[in-house]
């Protein structure tokens, strides 16, 4: 309501039917305006009242415990502290116009700014299949069934419980492009681990294939997730437990110590092949050489007896009865050399001629020298 001057009315009377300021108009009566020296005056008047305290607070300590409590609201009015392991996202309005690293920095008041701190260097884990008491891995866990249970590409049940190790890679999307992140990654984690082994056969899964599964279900899930734009990086899927159901897990078991024998066998045969082959390939080079040998050998002989036959055969062309008489001879030498011998011999009277040979008198005189 406007002010009045006019005695008696207005909506700023005091009990002298003053202005707003505590007095009334000027001795003319004509509306002019109070008078500012007048209203410094009373201000700086009230102030000292104020300074000197009347509740039994000392009017200085009040005064500076006012100026410090309007700073601090000042400070975290324009300010905020972002951690080390955080990203400061900044809104305007509700638009994003800014991030800010770790450190203090400045922000127009609420409503104007608001600021948005994700921890953008911590690991996030993900169970599914299982769930840890006081959300710890190590300790004791309860089964999800209806998580953990999956069907494989040869049409078998099999009981998977995984974690999934996650952070944060672009906090501007992980922000506002997903409604409740820890929910996501668990439904991406669920669907690509079926998918996964929907594909595959139950055996390896059990066994050799563990590793080639994670990174499958990993690949995938970074896929879909940057298909989302959901800003989360999946760092590592690790298998926790993989095992068949437990109403068929002792049959499973058999099955698999049956496979285990029948590999040790097949090992076992497979290492005595490997020493009796190498051994009959040697042996068989080895006769193969020898008879290789021998022919060369017999070859060798037979040209040479040829060659000396053909050379025997020119000369007995060029005189045949002396080379006829040497032939002879040379048959003879062979023949009876190494045999005893009877000479007989008509002309002398005797009919059976000694025969000593030169040989053995030589030995028998050696022998007597000694």
């Amino acid at each position: 309501m406007p002010w009045s001057n006019q005695s008696g009315g207005g909506g700023w009377k005091s009990g002298n039917g003053g202005g707003p300021w505590g007095q009334g108009p000027g001795p003319g009566g004509g509306g002019q305006p109070p008078d500012l020296e007048e209203m410094l005056k009373r201000g700086q008047d009230k102030v000292k009242q104020v300074m000197r305290g009347g509740s039994g607070v000392p009017g200085p300590l009040l005064f500076i415990i006012a100026i410090l409590a309007c700073a601090v609201i000042a400070w975290q009015a324009f300010t905020f502290r972002v951690n080390t392991d955080e990203q400061g996202i900044v809104l305007r309005f509700g638009k994003f116009v800014r991030s800010e690293p770790p450190g203090l920095h400045p922000r127009l008041p609420y409503p104007v700014e608001e600021v948005y701190l994700p921890k953008v260097t911590r690991q996030n884990i993900i169970e599914v299949g299982m769930r840890s008491s006081g959300g710890r891995l190590g300790t004791s866990t309860r089964d999800e069934r209806a998580e953990s249970l999956m069907l494989t590409g040869d049409e078998n049940i099999v009981d998977i419980d995984f974690v999934v190790l996650w952070r944060i890679k672009n906090a501007e999307k992980y922000l506002f492009n997903i409604q409740n992140p820890d929910t996501t990654v668990k439904e991406v984690a669920e669907s690509a681990m079926r998918e996964v082994v929907g594909q595959s056969k139950i055996q390896p899964i059990l066994t050799e294939e563990r590793q080639k599964t994670e990174e499958a279900v990993q690949q995938l899930m970074q896929k879909t997730l940057d298909e989302y734009g959901a800003g989360i990086v999946i760092e590592q899927v690790k298998l926790q437990k993989v095992d068949p159901p437990a109403e068929v897990i002792d049959a499973f078991r058999d099955v698999q110590a049956a496979r285990a024998d029948m590999e040790r066998l097949q090992n076992e045969a497979y290492g005595y092949a490997n020493k009796v082959v190498p051994e009959a390939r040697g042996d068989a080079q080895r006769i193969q050489q020898g008879a290789e040998g021998y022919k060369q050998r017999v070859v060798n002989e037979a040209t040479g007896q040829t060659a000396r036959f053909l050379s025997v055969y020119d000369q007995y062309k060029d005189a045949p009865d002396v080379t006829r008489k040497r032939m002879f001879l040379e048959t003879m030498e062979r023949v009876l050399g190494g045999t005893d011998k009877i000479i007989l011999d008509s002309k002398s009277g005797q009919a059976v001629v000694p025969y000593l040979p030169l040989d053995k008198l030589q030995g028998k005189s050696s022998e007597g020298g000694n």
